[in-house]
Order: structure tokens, then sequence, then C-alpha cells
């Protein structure tokens, strides 16, 4: 089954609104098995409005429109419905009463422009919104091998519908692929560098099996989907992608699923028995940020010593203002005794450390914007690296924090159960 998203509104287009459906719904046909072939985002004008319909109903199995069903003068979605299908709109009295109560029970007094709420196309059927008062539309000329669901706009209302209404009809009709998915979690690598170092994949893809790369400032998420009636073959062609991925990527895959590198650092730190703490120049606390994110982070996370003051680096991590005169700030050995100067200070076996340029502003030749230096301390060594990242600053410090929590993941697994460790 082929599908087309439809979103509506003026908000959406202009940015003033993340287009969060879209992406809800595109990841829950896919589940079902529900291939997304087109998702297209128009104005509350009701012109392209029934362009855009006319169109995915031509070209799609199942179209979902998202957008226009509330009260209001620009909620046009049922005027373009009953154009497009010649469906005259008729208000459906059951409906109504249910509008009623909805506004009675919340102790308002029910709008002028409400009953629009209850006007419904011929022949099409009603859909229960668990949430709101706009209820959900849905449209199955399956002879015509089309079928249409209309959802509100208000991602809660949109979601209450889909899962209680829209999935059960989809799962009883015939024409679903059996798919199963699966997604590896990579840290410490790039989109490009990664894809290099998997090469070519060709001999494992097809139609039948795709592999999609999801990069985010927290790594590159691999998803491997396999569409087959047979799910148990479905299984055994991901499991081999997996094992093609696992051999090729290495120490950068860290995980599946839904896993964070911080749940990954959190399970090493907790099997090791060990306590990490962190010395933050330019990410400025997001690393103890996302360390206490994870419940039960106190375990393992001491805390965290902002020190984005050169001052603030050499009264309280122990920073030589000799280093900072020779080396500046973004340097090694400044990273490498921020790192140290941590674990002092809080008493913890693991100290890492971030100092760069997050830009705009500050860069050099030698040092340009997206610089960093990350330190790391233990028992057994100190070390330091340097990573260049963009020019946006926001940007930066979420790659920098992720930099540095990978290097606290790498040099963990390095040690293992090296029995020079002594923990504090």
């Amino acid at each position: 089954m082929k599908a087309h998203l439809l979103t509506i509104g003026d908000e959406l287009l202009i940015g003033q609104t993340e287009n969060t459906n879209a992406a809800w719904l595109g990841r829950r046909l896919s589940d079902l098995g529900v291939e997304v072939k087109r998702t297209v985002t128009v104005g509350d004008n009701p012109d392209t409005m029934r362009a855009e319909l006319e169109r995915a109903v031509r070209q799609a199995d199942f179209v979902v429109m998202t957008g226009g069903l509330g009260p209001t003068h620009d909620d046009v979605t049922r005027e373009v419905l009953a154009e497009t299908f010649d469906a005259p709109l008729r208000t459906d009295d059951e409906i109504m009463d249910r509008i009623r109560r909805y506004y009675e029970q919340r102790g308002h007094q029910m709008p002028p422009s409400a009953p629009q709420l209850a006007q419904v196309p011929e022949g099409f059927a009603t859909l229960d919104n668990p949430v709101g008062a706009a209820v959900g539309l849905w449209y199955d000329a399956s002879d015509d091998g089309c079928v249409v669901a209309v959802l509100p706009g208000i991602p809660e209302e949109l979601k209450g519908i889909f899962n209680g209404s829209v999935e059960p009809r989809l799962e009883a009709r015939p024409h679903l692929r059996a798919v199963t998915h699966r997604t590896l979690v990579t840290s410490g690598i790039g989109e490009s560098s990664l894809q290099e170092r998997l090469g070519d994949l060709s001999d494992l893809l097809d139609d039948e099996l795709s592999l999609a790369y999801l990069p985010s400032t927290s790594g590159v998420r691999l998803r491997l989907t396999a569409a087959n009636e047979d799910s148990t073959a479905a299984e055994q062609r991901i499991d081999q992608l997996t094992e093609r991925i696992r051999a090729r990527a290495g120490e950068h895959v860290i995980g599946t699923g839904d896993v964070t590198l911080e749940e990954v650092l959190a399970e090493q730190l907790r099997a090791a028995d060990r306590t990490i703490g962190s010395a933050e120049s330019a990410t400025g606390g997001l690393i103890g940020h996302r360390l206490t994110g994870i419940s039960g982070s106190s375990d393992y996370y001491e805390g965290s010593v902002v020190a984005y003051a050169n001052r603030v680096k050499q009264t309280v991590l122990g920073v030589d203002p000799e280093l900072l005169d020779e080396y500046g700030a973004v340097s090694e050995p400044v990273a490498v005794k921020m790192a140290a100067g941590v674990r002092e200070a809080l008493g913890v076996d693991v100290g890492i450390a971030t100092t760069g340029i997050a830009g705009p502003t500050g860069g050099t030749e030698e040092k340009p914007v997206g610089t960093v230096w990350l330190g790391y301390a233990d028992d057994v060594r100190t070390r330091a690296v340097r990573r260049q990242f963009v020019e946006d600053r926001t940007l930066n410090k979420q790659l920098f924090a992720t930099a540095a929590l990978d290097l606290a993941r790498r040099e963990l697994e390095r040690h293992g159960d090296a029995e020079d460790w002594v923990p504090r």
C-alpha cells in the first residue's frame, strides 16, 4: 500500500509551527507496512488543497490529510473534501450532541462557530476523537483503490484518532507489507565517513532490504528495513546486513533501538563501579545536562565545573597560568589539565573536559571556529584529542558534548577490566 501525506496550514509553511505530525505519521505508517511515497505541506488555500488532494488520490492507495478541521474561518478542509468527492456536507446530530457535551463538561459556552465541527461530507465515516472536539473522517472507495483519512492538526488529537481508529482499519486491510525494522546506533563517526567505512553493500540491498542513514548531533543511526511476507526470512536478511555493518563499523556501533550514548556510558560506569565528573568550558554544562537526563545518574555522576573563564580554570581546576599564556585556553595541555583538575576537585574516577571555540566569533587561522580540545583523565592515563566541527554555535556545543562523551566511552571500553585500574 502506497501512501501520500498532505498536511494543511499556513503556520507550517512559514515555519511558525514545526511539522511534527508528518514525521510521526511517517514512522507509524512505515511500521505498519505502508510505504509513504510523498509528503506535501500546503497553506489554507482551497484551490491548492484541492489540487494536491486530487493528485494524491490519483497516485496513492492511501491518503492522510491533517489540519483544517477546526471551527475557524480558515478551516476549509471539509469544504475541499465535499467539492473534491462531490459529497455535500451534512450536520451529524450525534456529533453535534457530543460537541455540546464537550463544552458543557468544561464549563464553557459553545461558540457560534462550533456547529461547523459537526459537518460531515456525504459518504464519509467519522473517527472518534478521544482528546478533543473535532472528529476525524474516513473515506473508503476501495473499488477505485483509494482510502482517505482526515485528521485534526493538533498532535494529541491526531495521535489519539490514529491509534484508536485508523490503525485498526489499516491492519484489517489485505495489502499491507510485512515489514521488519532494526536500528543500529553509532557514535564517534560522521555520516560520510560511516558510509565510506561501510563500503559497497549492493550485494545485500535491494527492493526488499534497505538501509537509511539518520544523522544527528548525538550520532548516526542506521535504520535497516526488510519487507517480506515471511517475517523469518526478513529477520534473517536483517541479521546478515547487521553482521556486515558491525564487522565494518567496529567500535562505532554502540547499540540498537533507542539506546543513547549517555545510556551506554552509564552502563559502562555502573558495571565498573566508577564515577565521572566534567570540566566544561565550551559546552557550558551541556555534558552534565545530558548525563543527568538519565534516571539514577547519581550512581556515577558527581557533578560539573563550568570553567568558562580562564580565572575559573586556574582557581578551581588548577590550570597553570603559564599554560594559558603559552598555549591558549583551547589547547591540548589545558584540556588535559582541566580533565585531571576536575577529577581531583570532585574526587571522581574519571574526568572529562571541553575547551573550544563554538563561534561564530573567536576563531583564528590556527584555531578556526568549531575547534575543540577534549580532555580525559583517570588513574591509568590522561590524554586529549582535537576535533574540528562546524561554524554554528548551537550545533558546536552539542557536537562538542557528544564527542566528549564518546571519548569517555572509548577510554572505558579500552580499559575493560584492566588490573592497573585503581578506583577511588
